[in-house]
């Protein structure tokens, strides 16, 4: 069978890029070529290419791993993006994606597209745990790995902070003006913390550059939404049969999107609104009502649901007692919130539980368990002062939190061993392995990233106490139904 190289011949209820490939040139650097960039940013520059046309196309950047580079090379950029929800499935051939590199592997590949004239914005994706970002300082963690290595060596980085102050540098060096720096990770205001991350990197490893990215470049903050698994045998097999072509890059996604940005590019943007973006003033209520209902719900059900043994979301949201439980956070995330223009929180909430019901998406809890200390500070903890003020309930917060501790624990008395990939799993684990609920979040409260309001939050922790007890000591189905009763 033929791999993707061409989309003439397709089958034609395949979707095709609506635009000559060639005749569009490179605009974008994207670092972080995963599965999320592919379903998202460059779903919408697709789309914006098709209505608007312009030399936006995308170069991608992997910092590690070169299997992207690799899947991508041989079909040209082109791969095929499955949608599936309750309607069915969808086969979508994206072309945006001009060049595929990894930086451990093709360095010069990577610094001629940061440094090309025409590269007018790079956009990134790589997690919260790639930023290498001190939650209490809002600058650099000078233990993170990519940090260290790259004030050791700041003309060689391997790291996000180190990569973007060298192309910055380097830039304002030649003469050229400064890319536009979008954040599209699930950080609130996604776009001050990345400018305070370089500007302090710069402090440390180039000086005479911290006022230039301070006052010259822009940082604006995004506001992301789409539900994206990791690809599996039966996508790149659900592709083959939709296509009729081999596609080792085939991603599949939801069918809902969503995408709020900050309309601040100097140097040009692509038309993403032909692909449904907003772009707002402010976009931080868009990014708080989706950390803390959305990502939060996430967070909570798949720390409770691996314990209890589901495997996938939907087995969570099929479980009546532990799906209630996703409803009452849900209602609590929303309660904290201020009013959004135009948006309904309840019409949300019940959005939010009909995609995670998706039946065909299979989206693993222990994939969204992962990296929690990253993700804890804004999907659960940024939620329980506000409650505080508002009178709100704490309760499903208090959940959420023993169902994470637990997790870091390693317990495995009702289920089958586990390994914790966290960025901070050994500290973690030793505060929290074979010790008791009391000692465990003595323990907890001390650590940087917990807010300070939070940490000394007693009525809070008294709630967080005997629930990570009972986690700890009976099996988790049993401690889900008493809560959910």
């Amino acid at each position: 069978m033929k791999r993707l190289t061409i989309t003439e011949g397709l089958p034609g209820a395949v979707r095709v890029p609506g635009y000559r490939r060639a005749e569009h040139g490179v605009g974008i650097v994207h670092i972080g070529l995963g599965a999320f960039h592919k379903a998202h940013q460059a779903a919408y520059t697709d789309a914006a290419l098709a209505e608007a046309g312009g030399d936006w196309r995308i170069t991608g950047v992997s910092l590690r791993s070169d299997a992207p580079s690799r899947e991508l090379r041989p079909q040209d950029g082109l791969y095929t993006l499955i949608e599936r929800d309750a309607s069915g499935s969808r086969a979508r051939v994206i072309g945006a994606i001009a060049a595929a590199t990894c930086l451990r592997t093709d360095r010069q590949a990577v610094e001629r597209a940061l440094l090309a004239p025409g590269t007018r914005i790079v956009s990134v994706t790589v997690t919260e745990k790639g930023y290498g970002l001190d939650r209490a300082s809002g600058g650099i963690d000078p233990e993170h790995p990519a940090i260290r290595s790259d004030l050791a060596q700041p003309s060689a980085p391997q790291g996000l902070a180190g990569l973007l102050v060298w192309a910055l540098g380097r830039r304002r060096a030649l003469g050229l003006p400064p890319f536009t720096v979008l954040s599209c990770d699930n950080l609130p205001e996604n776009g001050a913390v990345l400018r305070s991350l370089l500007v302090d990197f710069a402090r440390h490893a180039a000086p005479d550059l911290v006022d230039h990215i301070a006052d010259d470049v822009a940082f604006p903050s995004t506001m992301v939404d789409r539900i994206t698994p990791a690809r599996t045998q039966a996508t790149l097999d659900l592709a083959r049969e939709m296509t009729g072509c081999e596609d080792e890059a085939a991603i599949e996604t939801e069918g809902f999107h969503h995408w709020v940005i900050e309309d601040d590019f100097p140097a040009g943007r692509p038309y993403w609104e032909a692909g449904g973006a907003i772009f707002a003033t402010d976009v931080r209520p868009y990014e708080a009502m989706k950390l803390r209902m959305l990502n939060g719900a996430h967070s909570m059900l798949a720390y409770a649901g691996f314990a209890a043994g589901h495997r996938y979301v939907r087995d969570v949201m099929a479980d009546a007692t532990l799906s209630r439980l996703v409803s009452r956070h849900l209602r609590a995330a929303a309660a904290t919130l201020l009013p959004l223009p135009g948006v309904d929180l309840s019409a949300y909430a019940a959005q939010l539980e009909e995609r995670f019901r998706n039946p065909h998406l299979a989206h693993e809890t222990f994939q969204i368990a992962m990296d929690g200390s990253e993700k804890m500070p804004q999907r659960i903890f940024a939620a329980i002062p506000d409650a505080r003020a508002k009178g709100a309930d704490t309760r499903p917060f208090a959940f959420a939190t023993a169902a994470w501790l637990r997790h870091l624990s390693g317990s495995c008395h009702d289920c089958a061993p586990y390994d914790l990939r966290d960025p901070r799993g050994d500290t973690l684990r030793a505060m929290t392995q074979g010790r008791q609920a009391a000692d465990v979040v003595s323990a907890v409260r001390g650590i940087t990233l917990m807010p300070q309001a939070v940490a000394e939050d007693e009525a809070f922790w008294d709630q967080v106490t005997p629930i990570l007890h009972d986690m700890l000591t009976r099996p988790m189905t049993e401690v889900i139904s008493q809560e959910a009763a």
